[in-house]
């Protein structure tokens, strides 16, 4: 299981993840988290980097890409 930052429903969040043996990412779930919790520099160059990669919504029960 992986985990990342993402931006979902336009706030930040970590995503937890599963990837298969064909490469496919399935979501298992996400939590909402403040910037201010992390504090040292790679944490801010990751928020920085995964966010702009990663923009999800979530809608009863489904992710969707932005």
């Amino acid at each position: 299981m992986g985990w990342s930052f993402a931006v979902v429903n336009n706030k930040l969040a970590e995503i937890f993840f599963d990837k298969d043996e064909k490469g496919k990412v399935k979501i298992k779930g996400h939590c909402y988290v403040r910037r201010s919790e992390y504090k040292t520099k790679q944490e801010q160059k990751w928020i920085k980097e995964d966010t702009a990669k990663i923009k999800l919504s979530y809608r009863k029960g489904q992710y969707k890409d932005k």
